[in-house]
């Protein structure tokens, strides 16, 4: 079916836009798009089809004019709307600003850094393009009232985002330096659709003593390492990959101080590169992601293949396998933030342990036998932060730890790395690995197999239509078994979950990526050997996910 579009007002939104537009390029890209109406009526009419909303994680969408898109005029209407509520909430404290090195991050920091100093507010920026986890413990380190981050995580190189974290003040014990959640968003998202023409948004001027120097970063540093106990074993070999982002220089450096081996990085990798050559997502959850770090490990024989995502907030975890395609095995995310959470039980950690209702069951498990407080949440790291004040522990599956909530209030891909190479290298230096430690806790609580099914679309309208089938048409059985549990998570969330004696599936729409994501899990008791446990688990899991995309009506995996 062919869409018709009011070509006469599409005009007219995007001529007025173009008045407002403070870029000569965005400009300049959308008067071509009004020359070439009526053929570019889809496009401009995507580009108006609303304005970015703060979603999982905060403002996030591509590069390009209008609206719908990340651009300065854009941010600048953001960065004026927070600064607004911020003002009226009476907030004290600097906005402090950071930013990866993506195709306009740093050109947007400054943007909202201009805005800031016009509207009274003090700006501060960080040194250079740095690891996410920087700026959350910069908003905490500094008392910032809030802080921005400019970057799109692990999206195609296309995008950009904007997210916005609270200081102690507005977010409360909880909260500080943790990411915005409702209502808050939807305040801020109203003070920014409240802002006029920006033409009448004061701009500031930012000088070099508003550039933070170097002393931010060691601190950081000097936190990270503090996550490691002091006598613990540091003999291990590590290759490593920042895909590209800006991980490796704050990685390595964090690596030295604690006492391991500088990480042999993949060359052709190491830098920061907007335009992710060597990746077609730089994903380390996307297939191929890390096929060159584990090549380098294989290489070099190292005990660890260890990946950050692009700005360093996710780690993701490969080790020797003899029986997978090339010798390394990728852990999955469950699979590291169990382990994480088994060894700082080991360690004697006392506060909560926390994940998401889309993560294995596998932790709860572990703390109700261990008499530990758990914590179960909304998926995003912004709820898991918020599990309860004595939190100690959080993770989300898709490769995000949070293992020294005191630090940084969010996931942190470069702690998490420290502490997964203590518990490699304490492993080793008893005759163990990762996997033998995988298999004692399978014993103990059961195999818990875990995957994924990503469907990902061109028209977000196929998500709702497949969560609206889902809801109308609920499976009665998964697996030869009753679905004993059939949840609609609205209004919390907009999710689906099904639940059978031993599987379970959590069917969403994808926070950050046009996907709809099915969160499976099987739950296999271990009487005998744990690989045939193992095996019995994989095989059910397979079984799910084809009977699981038959459910939503998609091709099978």
């Amino acid at each position: 079916m062919t869409k018709t579009y009011d070509i006469t007002q599409l005009r007219e939104l995007a001529q007025a836009w173009i008045a407002d537009d403070p870029d000569p390029k965005t400009r300049e890209e959308l008067r071509a798009l009004v020359d070439g109406l009526p053929d570019t009526g889809a496009e401009l009419a995507d580009r108006f089809a609303g304005p970015l909303t703060f979603g999982t994680a905060g403002l996030r969408g591509r590069l390009r004019a209008g609206p719908n898109g990340m651009n300065r005029a854009v941010v600048r209407r953001t960065a004026a709307g927070l600064v607004r509520w911020l003002a009226a909430q009476d907030a004290s404290g600097p906005l402090v600003i950071g930013y990866d090195a993506r195709h306009g991050s740093a050109e947007f920091a400054q943007e909202t850094a201009r805005v800031a100093e016009g509207a009274g507010r003090r700006a501060v920026l960080l040194p250079r393009p740095l690891p996410t986890p920087v700026l959350a413990y910069a908003v905490r380190a500094l008392g910032a009232a809030a802080g921005v981050m400019v970057t799109a995580s692990h999206n195609p190189p296309q995008d950009n985002g904007y997210k916005v974290y609270l200081g102690a003040e507005l977010g409360g014990p909880g909260g500080a330096g943790a990411q915005i959640v409702s209502p808050t968003d939807v305040a801020i998202s109203d003070a920014i659709a409240a802002v006029g023409s920006l033409s009448d948004v004061a701009l500031g001027e930012v000088s070099v003593d508003q550039v933070l120097g170097e002393a931010i970063v060691d601190q950081y540093l000097a936190g990270a390492v503090g996550v490691l106990q002091p006598d613990t074993p540091r003999e291990l070999s590590v290759a490593y990959t920042p895909l590209h982002g800006v991980g490796a220089a704050v990685l390595t450096e964090a690596f030295r101080r604690a006492g391991f081996a500088t990480p042999q990085v993949v060359a052709e990798q190491a830098e920061p590169d907007p335009e992710f050559p060597t990746v077609a997502f730089p994903n380390p959850e996307e297939p191929g992601a890390m096929d060159r770090v584990i090549a380098l490990a294989g290489e070099i024989g190292a005990d660890l293949a260890i990946a950050n995502d692009p700005d360093a907030d996710r780690c993701a975890v490969a080790i020797p396998d003899p029986h997978a395609p090339h010798g390394w095995r990728m852990l999955h995310g469950d699979e590291v933030g169990v382990l994480l959470a088994d060894h700082l039980m080991r360690r004697g950690a006392a506060g909560r342990f926390a994940t998401t209702i889309v993560s294995s069951s596998l932790l709860r498990t572990i703390c109700h036998a261990r008499d530990v407080p758990y914590g179960e949440t909304l998926t995003g790291f912004k709820w898991i932060v918020r599990a309860g004040e004595d939190l100690r522990y959080g993770y989300e599956e898709a490769l995000g730890y949070c293992v020294a909530p005191d630090l940084v209030r969010d996931k942190d891909g470069i702690t998490a790395a420290l502490l997964v190479c203590e518990l490699a290298a304490t492993l080793r230096a008893n005759g163990e690995t990762l996997q033998d430690r995988l298999d004692d806790i399978a014993r103990r609580y059961g195999v818990h197999a875990t995957d994924q099914l990503s469907v990902r679309v061109t028209d977000l309208a196929e998500i709702g239509d497949m969560m609206a089938r889902l809801r109308a048409t609920p499976p009665a059985t998964l697996l030869g078994a009753p679905v004993t549990e059939c949840q609609d998570l609205l209004p919390r969330t907009d999710a689906v979950l099904l639940r059978t004696p031993h599987a379970r599936v959590v069917v969403r729409p994808s926070g950050t990526e046009p996907k709809l994501k099915a969160y499976l899990e099987v739950i296999e008791p271990v009487t005998g050997e744990v690989t045939e446990a193992r095996q019995r688990a994989t095989a059910a899991l397979a079984d799910l996910k084809a009977q699981t995309a038959e459910v939503l009506g998609v091709a099978g995996p």
